[in-house]
């Protein structure tokens, strides 16, 4: 078991029922989510020791949130509370050819406002064996850009691995301010996960071959992929591909680069999916677990994967699948015959 801490925002998803559009909604269910709270419950769920660093207000949407977390086993001690609100998103679950869709209110939100003495990162880091953030972090505010690069400066003082999902979001902040906050940040970073539309977003990289297609082939990827590593100095690159038939109908493999060797994913032709935001954080929390857990990285890869992809089977943000479960699916193949 392994102590794991994840720093990011959590909030209010409101889901429209039965694929509704949100102007047609007079109703919406309820749950909470964010990328790195995903990451959080994953590990959780894997059996490890789990730290979610956020802000959440002090009143009872703030206790929810931290209520919702500690049934998953999640540690809650280092949440600060304060500041003016819980942000809110709001799904449009797509369906068919009509793609799902998300509206932001989390402006002012209280992690967004939160400030650094709100937390003490070397008593947070102390005996921690990873770090996980996203990009969306440092991009909610210039305060938590900067809480941001404190907790980073800590774990090199506590010894502690850092992974990154680079997630650049066009409606939080422009390119150039991605890249003056995020580039710094990546001194800090073990594990690299996005793909190349994201690097040459946030971090303005673009490979020698200008191509950053996501069809390219496998040997145009290494060479992409040793070029970063040589810019920015990473252990492990790993690329997502994901193909967007419909809402409903995904398929996934994934690209992970290690030591000048390039490891491919086993590619999987997901229909029907009843859930496909957080299916990235399963991803992330599943390769997280097999690194910490001693497997290689190409078991570390497939594991990461399948948990991915049963996410997609799953409503809500978080992963409800354990060891057992991904292990179950990988060993058959992605069979649906029912387990007795």
């Amino acid at each position: 078991m392994a102590k794991i801490v994840t720093l990011g925002e959590i909030m209010l998803r409101l889901s429209t029922v039965k694929n509704l559009k949100i102007i047609q909604a007079t109703g919406f269910d309820a749950v909470y989510g964010g990328g790195e709270a995903n990451v959080a419950v994953s590990c959780a769920n894997f059996g490890h020791d789990v730290y979610f660093i956020s802000k959440v207000p002090d009143n009872e949407l703030g206790q929810a949130v931290i209520n919702n977390l500690r049934q998953y086993g999640i540690s809650t001690r280092h949440i600060a509370k304060g500041g003016r609100r819980l942000g809110i998103y709001f799904l449009e679950e797509g369906d068919s050819i009509r793609r799902s869709k998300i509206v932001y209110d989390r402006e002012r939100s209280a992690i967004a406002e939160a400030k650094p003495e709100d937390f003490d990162f070397d008593a947070i880091m102390k005996d921690a064996d990873w770090f996980h953030w996203s990009g969306i972090t440092p991009a909610l505010s210039d305060n938590v850009a900067e809480i941001t690069r404190l907790a980073c400066k800590a774990t090199k003082r506590h010894n502690v691995k850092v992974s990154v999902d680079l997630n650049y979001r066009e409606k939080l902040w422009s390119k150039e301010k991605a890249q003056s906050v995020m580039i710094p940040l990546m001194e800090y970073v073990d594990v690299y996960i996005g793909n190349e539309y994201h690097a040459q977003a946030a971090l303005g990289f673009t490979p020698s071959s200008g191509n950053i297609a996501m069809d390219k082939s496998p040997e145009e990827f290494e060479e992409s992929f040793r070029e970063m590593k040589e810019r920015f100095n990473f252990e492990i690159i790993a690329n997502p591909l994901r193909e967007s038939f419909s809402a409903t109908h995904n398929g996934l493999k994934v690209l992970l680069y290690s030591e000048d060797k390039l490891y491919t994913s086993k590619y999987y032709d997901v229909d029907n999916i009843i859930g496909r935001v957080g299916g990235g954080d399963a991803f992330t929390g599943g390769l997280i677990h097999g690194l910490v857990s001693g497997k290689d990285k190409q078991e570390a890869l497939e594991f990461g994967v399948a948990a991915s992809v049963l996410k997609l089977t799953i409503r809500g943000d978080f992963n409800q699948v354990s060891v057992e479960d991904v292990e179950t699916f990988i060993e058959s193949g992605g069979s649906g015959h029912i387990k007795r």
